[in-house]
């Protein structure tokens, strides 16, 4: 089968008429070249801890795996890697990460999210995406990695270039990438002459001083902390506000006991994460899996959000339900490639939501709201319109109310 068919519009429909006839899949995969799609909650689970389904394109079967093109600079990344090399890399950035850095970073987010909002007045009509999922976690990201605000916007125009190619200009994805590596390029040299507190500078003394970085690592490093720390939370939190606006019991259960904000996070993920498949992966060896046979050196890919709404694993699983038991959820992966960025996204959207929902208590999709991204792997809106009012234009306020939730009552 095309994985093209019907996926972009309705996701889960496809996957659960896939799931329910057969664990493993025979398809044309993302880059239209032949595949293994693995839909059901525990072989999904298994794959991705699986030291058998290597990350490393040197095991695919020679002209099996078109993917996506990096140059070599960039391509020497985390996704790309199995152990050791990737455990000797994801040591020296992960702590980087940890919740207890993530803890010191979530006054500063929460000026960013205020900040932002303050920029959309007291009333009227915004896409949230343009104006707040997405300029969020590129402020926060750019904040860590010290890279200047001059130079944001236009990350932000490439990223999303080389995430939705547009068949209308077949070269601008070849053109983005190479603007992008040639700004990491100099921007690494300007942090050489002049270091900063920041991981940037962090990272090139651990390259320049330790040795335990090449310069290739070093930037695909940079690339990947960037790509990868801006999309995915800008998809999470976008796929947020849209799954409690869509639900109003939901949002208004939320209002009511703010405290379900880590739990409403997580379900909302499970339901609407960002990601449709994980990382594609290739046998080192013949794989069983759900009882069929995969080939050495064949793509494999794993379904996230199809494993996600498997009722076998979640019980009536395409219900939003904020007090759901969410444990063991696959949004953000499982085993040694589990996100690594996973305590930031959190943190970034439990924060985003809270803002959000205490500034304005009458929060209402547009007629013509949404509009999804053309993605067959990853899950997220170009656009999320809606209309919005704070306390002084409301009748009634709810919950998160500024002397009833501030972030001090998210998780520390």
């Amino acid at each position: 089968m095309d994985l093209a068919d019907g996926l972009i519009d309705q996701p889960y429909d496809v996957y659960r008429r896939l799931r329910e006839e057969a664990p493993v899949h025979r398809i044309a995969g993302p880059d239209g070249t032949p595949a293994w799609l693995v839909t059901r909650y525990e072989d999904v689970r298994e794959a991705l801890a699986d030291p058998r389904l290597s990350l490393d394109r040197k095991h695919a079967t020679a002209g099996t795996y078109k993917g996506f093109a990096l140059p070599p600079a960039l391509d020497a990344n985390l996704l790309n890697m199995d152990p050791p090399d990737h455990t000797r890399i994801r040591r020296l950035v992960g702590r980087v990460f940890t919740p207890g850095r993530v803890q010191q970073l979530r006054e500063p987010i929460r000026r960013t999210a205020d900040g932002l909002l303050d920029a959309l007045g007291p009333h009227g009509t915004a896409d949230l995406v343009a104006s707040y999922a997405a300029p969020l976690p590129i402020t926060v990201i750019c904040d860590l990695l010290g890279i200047p605000e001059s130079h944001r916007l236009d990350f932000r125009v490439w990223t999303d270039t080389l995430m939705v190619p547009d068949p209308a200009h077949p070269d601008a994805g070849r053109e983005a990438m190479v603007a992008m590596l040639g700004f990491l390029t100099r921007l690494l040299a300007d942090k050489r002459r002049e270091p900063a507190d920041d991981l940037l500078s962090d990272l090139i003394a651990v390259r320049d001083e330790g040795d335990r970085l090449s310069e290739d690592e070093l930037m695909s490093l940079a690339f990947l902390i960037l790509f990868a720390g801006y999309e995915n939370t800008v998809q999470l939190i976008g796929n947020a506000v849209l799954a409690l606006l869509s639900h109003p019991d939901q949002l208004a259960a939320l209002r009511e006991n703010p405290a379900l904000l880590p739990a409403a996070v997580e379900e909302i993920a499970r339901y609407e994460g960002p990601a449709l498949l994980g990382i594609r992966r290739f046998p080192v060896e013949d794989v069983t899996i759900g009882g069929v046979t995969v080939p050495a050196g064949e793509t494999v890919w794993v379904s996230l959000s199809a494993a996600n709404r498997d009722p076998a694993r979640f019980p009536d699983p395409d219900r939003l339900d904020l007090t759901r038991d969410t444990g063991g959820h696959l949004a953000l992966g499982h085993g040694i490639h589990y996100c690594l960025g996973a305590p930031l996204a959190r943190a970034e959207t439990e924060i985003a939501l809270a803002a959000l929902l205490e500034r304005f208590p009458h929060l209402a999709l547009t007629e013509d709201a949404l509009r999804w991204r053309p993605s067959l792997r990853a899950r997220g809106l170009a656009a999320l319109l809606v209309t919005f009012a704070t306390r002084a234009q409301s009748d009634t306020v709810g919950a998160f109310d500024a002397g009833k939730c501030t972030d001090s009552h998210l998780p520390r």
